[in-house]
C-alpha cells in the first residue's frame, strides 16, 4: 500500500518495481532509440534487419518475408534505423526500397574496433591452448 501512495505522488515519470530479494529499482525513462545509431541497434531485429540489407537494397516485403516479422513492426523498425541514418530509402513505382548507408555505420564500427585487442587477445589463446593440445596427442 505504501509502494502505491509513493507511486502516486511521483507521478507517471517515475515508477517503482520491488524484487523478490527487497531490492528496489527506479525506472527512469531512457534515451530514445531514434536518438542515435548506439541506441537504434541495441534492439536485436534492427540488427537482423540491418544484416538482411547489407548484402543489397530490398522492398519491405522481401524482408517480411524473409524475417518472419509481421509488416508493422519491420516498418517502425526501418523507421528508427531510417531516422538515425543507418538506412536510406527510394521508391520504385508502388514499392519503397531500403538500403544500408555504410557510412553511417562507420562510428558503430570504429567503436568496437576499441575492443578488438580483447578479442584478438582471447583468440590467440584459444589458438594456443588448441596446438599444445594437438602437440599433447603427438606425443
Amino acid at each position: 500500500m505504501e509502494a502505491l501512495r509513493l507511486r502516486l505522488a511521483l507521478g507517471p515519470f517515475f515508477s517503482l518495481d520491488i524484487f523478490l530479494y527487497g531490492n528496489v529499482s527506479w525506472f527512469v525513462p531512457r534515451a530514445a532509440t531514434t536518438s542515435d545509431a548506439f541506441n537504434a541497434v541495441a534492439e536485436p531485429r534492427r540488427r537482423e534487419i540491418l544484416n538482411y540489407l547489407a548484402m543489397q537494397e530490398r522492398p519491405v516485403g522481401e524482408i517480411v518475408a524473409a524475417l518472419g516479422m509481421e509488416q508493422p513492426s519491420v516498418s517502425k523498425h526501418l523507421r528508427v534505423l531510417r531516422d538515425v541514418g543507418l538506412v536510406r530509402v527510394r521508391r520504385e513505382g508502388r514499392n519503397m526500397l531500403y538500403s544500408l548507408d555504410a557510412e553511417a555505420i562507420r562510428p558503430l564500427f570504429k567503436w568496437t574496433q576499441t575492443f578488438e585487442r580483447f578479442w584478438r587477445h582471447q583468440l590467440q589463446r584459444v589458438k594456443q591452448r588448441a596446438e599444445e593440445k594437438q602437440a599433447a596427442k603427438k606425443d
